[in-house]
């Protein structure tokens, strides 16, 4: 428990340096994880929302294609909404290198582009190989 409480301390000063490496290893108890930063980029509602029903499905639709296409090259390696109505709609996590290349793949998002969304990226360390259940 106390190399988890070490970590949580420490992992901020690791995502504000893109100098250092990606990935470390961490021992908690008799397991060894190895950690990866990743950066989690957060859908919010944009200010262009307005649209008729025939444009926001074009958008949704170029939207999921722009993040199917980044999944089949393992740029985006999670992606989903949130299932409330609320400002954060959904989140998508990105397997690159910086934050910088992470930001500017999600500013090539369509719905980013025409303004129904804006985003948010932050680095994000999760153990190498976590997956959902």
């Amino acid at each position: 428990m106390k190399a988890f409480v070490l970590f949580l301390m420490f992992c901020p000063l690791l995502a504000w340096s893109q100098k250092e490496p990606r990935e470390f290893e961490m021992t908690e108890g008799d397991t060894t994880y190895t950690m990866k930063r990743y950066y989690m980029c957060f859908l919010k509602k944009g200010p262009n929302r307005n649209m008729d029903e025939k444009a926001a499905m074009a958008i949704q639709k170029a939207h999921m294609a722009s993040i199917d296409s980044l999944a089949q090259i393992g740029k985006v390696v999670m992606a989903g909404p949130f299932g409330d109505d609320g400002d954060v709609r959904g989140i998508l996590i990105y397997d690159v290198e910086t934050q910088q290349e992470a930001e500017i793949l999600a500013a090539g998002d369509p719905a980013v582009k025409a303004g129904s969304l804006i985003l948010e990226v932050h680095p994000w360390w999760a153990a190498k190989g976590t997956r959902l259940p």
